[in-house]
């Protein structure tokens, strides 16, 4: 399978998080990605570990398939000529350097665009180009000054980041969708683009409710650990054997968890008969379910709610999330070709196919030769391919 974007050349000059994960993206979906490192050490996060690869680190490897691997260095006057050759060629730039850093090498927008016209190149930064460009875009800083860790853990106990990068995660799912968008553009127009996203604006476009809350009331939300601010019962509730996620999205699915229960009761009691009453009541029906709760393994009451059709599942961990996957049918990773360490999947499937076959992350500058060549030759021909 080729993919629909079978053609398209990407210059990835970005690393760590946020852009590879916006070319891998692009890969996945059949264009041709080289990724540029420096000489030596390559991405900042080869060396992010344990746990190692066979090859690097599985920080490195999550982010880096089916991609073309060379190793330039851009103070060099002979490398940094290939690089700008490479955006030169390329219908693609992704890059996440300091901003002005790129200018100053003749690799920024303006001096890209001026030799191709028609290149789409995103930036990715931290605080945006303009007030912010010289703040450091790190995804845990941005996770405390853009308000996530403040809604996130307990109560009573300190502000926390989320268990993975997840703003990195949300700005290069926003950056690929930016380049898809510009590229269906260039497509109807003939024009480039320049494509701009950072953390701080993702995370913010990402609090969806909580954001709205903010806006429409003056009043930040608080901490509110596993529970929902305008849903209940919306939680963890505890069960014999560990805690059960709870999620009664309507008035409905809370009466027949009261009848699952045993108390059928409780979904006339006027405390709880509306899912205002019960946001307004929670202890007291935080109480009231784990009571009976408490009588079973989780295991069981997921069984028996499920079968009820409410939603809850016990609280597991990423294997067991990758269990699940399996089960369900849902193909949850894909195995490179040749073999190797499978990865989770793209997360998207397309009635038509459109995912390519995944190839392994590449070793440092292992395709450096045949990029090299490529670039110093005409330009004539297509270049080099990653399997």
């Amino acid at each position: 399978m080729s993919g629909p974007l079978e053609g398209v050349l990407v210059a990835d000059f970005s690393r760590v998080l946020a852009g590879p994960l916006c070319t891998m993206t692009l890969a996945d979906l059949g264009a041709r990605v080289i990724k540029v490192e420096r000489p030596g050490s390559g991405d900042d996060t080869r060396s992010w570990g344990p746990p190692w690869s066979a090859s690097s680190s599985t920080y490195f490897e999550s982010v880096n398939r089916s991609k073309l691997g060379v190793a330039l260095d851009l103070a060099d006057d002979g490398d940094r000529a290939l690089a700008r050759e490479l955006a030169r060629r390329a219908d693609v730039v992704v890059e996440n350097f300091r901003t002005g850093s790129l200018d100053r090498l003749g690799l920024g927008y303006e001096q890209v665009a001026a030799v191709n016209p028609g290149v789409v190149y995103c930036s990715v930064t931290g605080f945006g180009s303009g007030a912010g460009a010289g703040l450091l875009g790190y995804d845990f800083v941005v996770q405390a000054v853009g308000g996530l860790m403040s809604i996130t853990g307990e109560p009573d106990g300190d502000p926390a980041k989320a268990g993975v990068a997840l703003v990195d995660v949300l700005t290069g799912k926003d950056a690929a969708i930016g380049v898809l968008a510009a590229l269906a553009d260039r497509a109807r127009t003939g024009r480039g683009c320049r494509v701009e996203v950072n953390l701080l604006s993702s995370l913010l476009g990402s609090l969806v409710n909580q954001a709205q809350s903010t806006l429409e009331t003056g009043r930040p939300p608080g901490r509110m650990g596993n529970r929902h601010p305008s849903i209940a019962p919306y939680e963890t509730l505890r069960c014999r054997d560990g805690m059960l996620a709870v999620a009664c999205g309507n008035d409905g699915q809370f009466a027949r968890l009261a009848t699952v229960l045993g108390v059928p009761e409780l979904a006339d009691d006027k405390r709880f008969a509306t899912n205002a009453a019960r946001v307004g009541h929670r202890e007291e029906l935080v109480a009231a379910l784990e009571e009976r709760l408490l009588g079973d393994d989780g295991a069981r009451w997921q069984e028996r709610l499920t079968a009820a059709a409410v939603p809850a599942g016990r609280v597991g961990t990423v294997a067991d999330g990758f269990a699940l996957a399996g089960e369900l049918g849902l193909s949850p990773t894909v195995a490179p070709d040749g073999g190797g360490t499978p990865a989770p999947r793209h997360p998207v499937t397309y009635s038509t196919g459109l995912v390519r076959g995944a190839q392994p992350p590449p070793r440092l500058d292992e395709h450096g030769e045949a990029v090299r060549a490529w670039l110093a030759g005409p330009g004539t021909g297509p270049p080099p391919t990653a399997g």
